[in-house]
């Protein structure tokens, strides 16, 4: 909830309750008959390919790399053994256009031989043609950018929105692959310097994984990442920039675990640990295959679902709601939870009504009331150069404290969206 001075010239206090605190159960979700894989394919239209290097009818293995093309960098790796039931278009958010590859599952895992001999030899090449598809899609393709020098790894151990638990239950369940993901960091990208961001108050024992600890707030929006690159390291990013520009990547807590299993086991984890919120508000940890329908979790859980109820994928302040109970679980999925349909806030199309409750809740100080103007009048470009578009770090509070009940957050994602695509274009034209 949200509490306000009466005058309205103090700034708003963001009062949500926490995620009950504790070891909780993890529930291992059954491998369903048939998961679902999704790749992205790039904005630019001079590498959006319409095609996949399978068809329906191939048989694929546990850990298998399938790519949108022969030469295509875009890449997932099958978390079944199993045959090719179907190779579709799918759409996702803001128009995001996905292959989605439908494989019926077998009983038993048969493990990729490629992946396993490719992980005798890790390397940085390893990282880039194959790791980053793992839980937590660890973000090795920083590495790879041209003019950046990367010196620091930071090691998410918080949660990054409300109802979520996936990071906090990592450093309490999978401290041994924490610390074998840790060694693996650093024999792959050649940083010395790994920092672990924990919550205040973490157990001593982390202070044997081979990392720098550093406690830090668990209060949102305080572990976005940047944000915490200025609690951290003292840095601010500049607008238009990514933290991998200053020389640091965010890797979260169960993508290293993910590494550390991966490099001592030699096969794909095709697991992968999220947190689900029913319309009670019970929250449960569970650990499902990547590509797993939300139908079989919830149906696991007996979370039922009815016409009208909104279901979430991530939090609620930075989430996005999902058309169907077909969605599959992503390698970056952490959280998933359900609104009730009578419980869901309003939202509206009337007009700013300049209370400036955007302004003042704002962690950027961005002039939030004129930057929604220009978004809905789809002027973009003007939004970017006049009201600071790009220095938004993403958090959703403006449009969780909006009186007049703006999707203000929704309009920034669209209009980040439509320059990168637009900027796209222009460089595919030039």
């Amino acid at each position: 909830m949200i509490k306000r001075s009466f005058l309205g010239l103090v700034k708003p206090k963001l009062e949500m309750p926490p995620v009950p605190a504790g070891r909780f159960e993890i529930k291992a979700v059954p491998t369903p008959g048939r998961v679902t894989l999704l790749l992205e394919k790039p904005k630019d239209p001079r590498f959006a390919s319409d095609t996949v290097a399978l068809s329906k009818g191939d048989r694929v293995k546990t850990g298998q790399k399938i790519c949108l093309s022969s030469d295509s960098t875009v890449y997932t790796l099958s978390p079944v053994t199993g045959t090719v039931f179907q190779v579709s278009p799918s759409i996702g958010d803001f128009g995001t256009t996905y292959i989605a590859v439908s494989i019926d599952v077998e009983p038993e895992d048969v493990f990729d031989e490629t992946f396993q001999e490719r992980m005798k030899q890790p390397d940085a090449t390893l990282a880039g043609e194959y790791l980053s598809a793992l839980p937590g899609s660890p973000p090795f393709g920083a590495f790879f950018r041209e003019n950046t020098s990367i010196d620091t790894l930071c090691i998410m151990g918080v949660d990054s929105d409300f109802l979520s638990m996936t990071q906090r239950t990592i450093l309490d369940h999978q401290r041994d692959a924490l610390k074998q993901g840790i060694d693996g960091l650093k024999t792959l990208t050649g940083v010395e310097r790994i920092v672990l961001a924990v919550p205040a108050g973490a157990d001593p024992q982390l202070l044997d994984l081979g990392a720098e600890i550093r406690e830090v707030s668990a209060r949102y929006p305080h572990t976005l990442p940047r944000l915490l690159m200025q609690a951290l390291f003292g840095q601010t990013v500049p607008a238009g920039k990514a933290c991998e520009d200053l020389g640091t990547v965010f890797f979260s807590a169960e993508a290293v675990a993910a590494l550390g299993e991966a490099m001592q086991h030699g096969r794909f984890p095709g697991r992968k640990v999220l947190t689900v919120t029913g319309k009670n508000q019970t929250v449960h940890l569970v650990t499902a295959r990547i590509g797993t329908p939300v139908r079989e979790i919830f149906n696991m859980l007996e979370i039922e679902t009815r016409d009208l109820d909104r279901i979430v994928f991530g939090g609620p302040m930075t989430g996005s709601a999902v058309h169907s109970e077909d969605q599959p679980i992503l390698p970056h999925t952490d959280a998933v939870f359900v609104q009730d349909r009578n419980r869901i806030p309003p939202v509206s199309q009337n007009p700013c009504i300049n209370c400036g409750e955007c302004v003042r809740i704002c962690p950027a100080r961005i002039p939030v009331n004129m930057l929604v103007r220009y978004l809905e009048a789809g002027r973009y470009d003007e939004a970017a150069d006049l009201y600071d578009l790009h220095c938004c770090i993403a958090c959703g509070l403006c449009s969780f404290v909006c009186v007049a009940r703006i999707p203000i957050f929704q309009y920034i994602r669209l209009g980040k969206y439509e320059l990168e695509r637009m900027h796209a274009a222009e460089a595919n034209h030039a």
